[in-house]
């Protein structure tokens, strides 16, 4: 069975192997993952909040086009 797990990580634009970072560095490695998944989850429902409001705002300009 293939291993397809990351076996290094890049800090500061050098490349570690996972298997020689102390317990540790691994896991402020397995918590910037968890952080950097949840920044993409906010960045998505932040699209769709901003797609509302712009969806919103449209049918309030039409509604004040047609009123005045």
């Amino acid at each position: 069975m293939k291993d397809d797990a990351k076996k290094t990580w890049t800090i500061n634009d050098k490349e570690y192997d996972l298997d020689t970072l102390s317990d540790d560095a691994k896991s402020q490695i397995v918590n910037i993952q968890v952080v950097d998944s949840e920044i993409g989850k906010l960045q998505q429902q932040l699209a769709i909040m901003q797609t509302a409001r712009n969806a919103y705002a449209k049918a309030l300009n039409e509604e004040i086009a047609e009123k005045h």
